[in-house]
Formats: C-alpha cells, sequence, structure tokens
C-alpha cells in the first residue's frame, strides 16, 4: 500500500452513522474514478499502453457506479445534489501542469486515490450489513486493482523519479485524508466538533 497514514477511527464513526450521506458521494466518486480515466486517454492518446489499459479501467468503473445506483434504490436511498468536498480538488492543485512532470503527477494521484478508496471500502465492510456489505468487499478488491494500474503506468513513465514524487504527494493526500474536515464524504477527513459547530452557527 502506498498510503502515508491510515484512514482516523472518527471517519468509519462518522461513516457509519452518515451511511446513506455516503453512499450518494459514493455513486459520484464512481462516475468522477470514469471520467478521469477517459480524460487521461484522450490528453495521451500516443501512450497505447496507457489508453488501453484505462479503457478497461474505466468500464469498470461505470459498471460500479451502476452497481451502486442499483443499491441505493434497493435501500431506498433518493440522490441527492451534493457540496464537492475537499480531497480531489485539493490534491490535483499540488499536481505540475507542465510536461513531463504533469503526466507522472496525474498517474499518481490516480494511484493514491484508488489506493485511498480501497482502503475505506476494506474498513467499511466489516461493520456492514447485507448486500451493501457485500458489494464494498468486492469493491475493496477491484479498488485495489485499479491503484496497481495507475502506480504501473507511473513507473513506466518515469522509472526513475516516481518513487520520489510519490512520497511528496502521499505526504499531502494523507493530510487531507486524516485532518479535520468541515464535510463528511467518501474521501474527507473526519469531521471536527469544532468544525461542525462553525458549520451550524453559519448555516443558522
Amino acid at each position: 500500500m502506498i498510503l502515508l497514514r491510515p484512514t482516523p477511527a472518527a471517519w468509519l464513526q462518522s461513516a457509519l452513522e452518515r451511511w446513506r450521506e455516503m453512499l450518494i458521494d459514493h455513486a459520484s466518486c464512481e462516475k468522477k474514478a470514469a471520467s478521469t480515466a477517459l480524460a487521461l486517454m484522450f490528453t495521451y492518446p500516443e501512450d497505447e499502453a496507457l489508453s488501453l489499459a484505462l479503457a478497461r479501467l474505466a468500464r469498470e468503473e461505470l459498471r460500479h457506479f451502476e452497481q451502486v445506483q442499483k443499491m441505493m434504490r434497493r435501500l431506498g436511498v433518493d440522490f441527492e445534489r451534493q457540496q464537492p468536498g475537499r480531497y480531489a480538488l485539493s490534491l490535483r492543485s499540488r499536481l505540475r501542469t507542465a510536461e513531463p512532470g504533469r503526466k507522472l503527477d496525474l498517474l499518481l494521484a490516480g494511484a493514491l486515490i484508488e489506493a485511498r478508496s480501497a482502503e475505506r471500502f476494506a474498513m467499511l465492510s466489516p461493520h456492514l450489513h447485507g448486500p451493501l456489505a457485500d458489494l464494498y468487499a468486492q469493491l475493496e478488491r477491484a479498488e485495489a486493482r485499479h491503484f496497481e494500474v495507475y502506480l504501473e503506468l507511473a513507473q513506466a513513465v518515469a522509472p526513475d523519479q516516481w518513487g520520489a514524487r510519490l512520497a511528496e504527494l502521499a505526504e499531502w493526500e494523507s493530510e487531507l485524508a486524516t485532518a479535520p474536515d468541515t464535510l463528511l464524504r467518501f474521501h474527507s477527513g473526519p469531521i471536527g466538533a469544532d468544525l461542525t459547530e462553525r458549520c451550524d452557527r453559519t448555516r443558522a
């Protein structure tokens, strides 16, 4: 695993208590994962190995989205528009924008996001029940494969540089995934009591 810090237990507790909210955000994450893979294919069409690997990955992410949508209907969870969390946008803010560094950073960010997803599915599934537990156990194995795909592509792009750059990005990713957050999302940090109170006062 490439994550530097584990997800805090406080996030898990909130996620289990607010599982409907998490399931809605999870559906959005699956769509975003598919769109990320497709965007990379269009950005680097000359890289045949990348295009083939991410075409398969995008198809699987879309199947996951369909599975989550079916699960939402089965459990009576209606779709609601949610405010995006800070995780993905903040992680991407640290990526280089000029080549050749941009390509490496995009692939490493993909690896980190998929690895965090796999970790959180593994945390959640033992505490859930019935079909949702089964789905999350299945998705944990898939996300673990996905992070390996991104990591292998990154290693091929920059065999002498990927390790050092991964360490830099992984440090920032771990901060985003573990620091107190204002929104509970699948990739958020735990909700801090002081932050929650401040948000409540603002809404009031």
